[in-house]
């Protein structure tokens, strides 16, 4: 998997690309300032009704089929 400074990058390089400099300050001061759980949001918005273990197994499979070929480096 990426490091931490890498990703953050990249999601501040797509917000900007999507919202603006604008936009993408008040998303973050929100983000900041209001409580946010994101896991809890995919299950109601994203993947409604789909049993915590199912979630799981798929993000497992995403991070196996697209980073899978990190795990082999030395």
């Amino acid at each position: 998997m990426r490091n931490q400074s890498i990703i953050k990058s990249e999601a501040i390089s797509c917000l900007l690309e999507k919202l603006g400099p604008l936009e993408t300050e008040v998303f973050i001061s929100n983000l900041l300032r209001e409580p946010f759980d994101y896991t809890q949001w995919q299950r109601d918005h994203l993947f409604p009704g789909m049993p915590l273990h199912q979630l799981n197994s798929m993000a497992a499979q995403f991070v196996k089929d697209h980073y899978g070929h990190l795990a082999n480096r030395e």
